[in-house]
């Protein structure tokens, strides 16, 4: 179960907590990604707050099928927001693992600890196992209050504790393992007479223990990983936590270079080749991919996209949901989008826009260009100030330009149009017609001067 109702006030946005995003998804997209890597039977989702924006979201991650969103009417505590599934689990004699929607750094593999604690405590396993950890600031968290055996007596909430148990550093993460049936029972019985008015989850498992039912404590050594966004500072502070765990991790493990990886960032889903070397300020986003021995110069962000060997990116660029092939080379200044892809020793240069383009092996296209819904061959040269007027007013039309092509310094292509194998355009040609292959053309609108190689 993940808890995803809450709006945040303390992010002080119109927008659900758990839609904020961090290292480019929302919050609770990572935990749903970490819930769904243990192969549980059902994941239940309790939304409230924007739940229609949070079920999206949730989507992206999960198997609907496999999914159930429960809806918490009003906001009345996380005994309430698990209390929205009752219906639902009551009667199931199940193991239930609940997170929160954001908490995102849990790690699979310590909540598989939790689990295996959980089912193998004293040999029969536990009605509650609670995640904990030591803070050294533990401000704004429930303490886990022990009793003379060291054993869990309860949580006290920050503002129900007195001022010993404020002083007490180990802290309720919000992260626990109960037996359904159990925890539904313990449920009826938790009251909202405490300093917030609410049914606080975190009264359950003192009710179990009250009861004769063994509960267990998983104390965990990484207090980052259960690191909650309550404001934007956290938000940030995650973000750049997320990011230089990525860097450090490119550079040791997999032998990329940064020249000041503090004034850089790196999506945690996104893989670089060995030998590329990043330079400052760039921004590697989403899922991209980048090759062996690259060099990304400053400035530079890189969304999405693929970029294969040995390319040079030059300063300022911008590419996303694009593909560049080998030994390329790309901007200053450049701009590459809608799926555009440029073959293998092809070159962009600096002003140079490619949308929906596909630039042929070899081909070239140095200087002040826009290239839309266009068809590039191979060892094609694109001249200084080339348009493809794609767009009619109405419709956008394609561009074909064939192989070993001279398209001349302010060519207008008005699409639709083909220029054949080995064609060339005068500078400042307005092409409103096919051109043959091997056909020279000039002037305003384009006419042949040559044909095929002859007057």
């Amino acid at each position: 179960m993940i808890l995803a109702a809450g709006l945040g006030t303390r992010m002080r946005s119109n927008r659900a907590k758990v839609l904020h995003r961090l290292d480019g998804r929302p919050l609770i997209n990572h935990v749903c990604r970490t819930a769904a890597s243990l192969a549980p039977q059902k994941v239940y989702v309790v939304v409230g707050h924007q739940g229609e924006d949070v079920r999206a979201a949730v989507l992206e991650e999960l198997n609907e099928e496999h999914t159930e969103f429960v809806l918490q009417r009003e906001q009345l505590g996380t005994g309430d927001a698990v209390n929205a599934a009752r219906s639902f689990l009551q009667d199931q004699d199940s193991t239930l693992l609940i997170l929160s929607g954001d908490v995102p750094m849990i790690r699979p593999e310590t909540l598989a600890q939790l689990v295996q604690l959980h089912l193998g405590h004293r040999g029969k396993g536990a009605a509650c196992t609670i995640l904990t950890v030591n803070l050294k600031d533990p401000t704004g968290y429930g303490r886990i209050v022990r009793d003379e055996g060291g054993r869990f007596e309860r949580i006290a909430e920050q503002k129900d504790a007195n001022e010993d148990e404020r002083a007490i550093m180990e802290i309720n993460a919000g992260i626990y393992c109960f037996e359904t049936m159990k925890l539904f029972d313990a449920l009826s019985k938790v009251q909202n007479d405490n300093a917030q008015g609410e049914y606080y989850l975190t009264d359950v498992p003192a009710l179990l223990r009250s009861a004769g039912e063994d509960v267990a404590i998983y104390k965990h050594n990484d207090p980052h990983e259960i690191d909650g966004v309550n404001n934007r500072a956290q938000l940030a502070d995650l973000e750049s936590l997320v990011n230089r765990r990525t860097i450090t991790k490119l550079m040791l493990d997999y032998g990329v270079s940064f020249i000041d990886p503090k004034n850089t960032y790196v999506s945690e889903r996104a893989s670089i080749g060995r030998d590329t070397v990043i330079y400052p300020n760039v921004r590697v986003e989403g899922e991209s991919v980048i090759g062996d021995a690259c060099t990304i110069r400053s400035g530079t962000r890189i969304s999405n996209s693929r970029i294969g060997h040995a390319v040079e990116i030059r300063d300022n660029c911008l590419i996303i949901d694009s593909s560049v092939g080998n030994q390329c080379t790309v901007g200053p200044m450049a701009h590459l989008r809608g799926n555009s892809s440029m073959a293998d020793r092809s070159k962009v240069g600096n002003f140079v826009e490619l949308k929906k383009t596909k630039l042929g092996r070899g081909s070239k296209a140095n200087h002040l260009a826009y290239l839309g819904d266009a068809t590039i061959g191979e060892d094609t040269n694109i001249g200084a100030g080339t348009i493809t007027c794609n767009y009619d007013g109405k419709h956008k039309h394609p561009t074909e330009i064939g192989n070993n092509v001279k398209i001349g310094s302010d060519t207008m292509l008005v699409a639709p149009v083909k220029v054949g194998d080995g064609a060339a355009t005068g500078a400042g040609s307005v092409v409103t017609k096919d051109v043959e292959p091997g056909a020279l053309v000039v002037g305003v609108p384009a006419r042949v001067i040559t044909k095929s190689g002859k007057d």
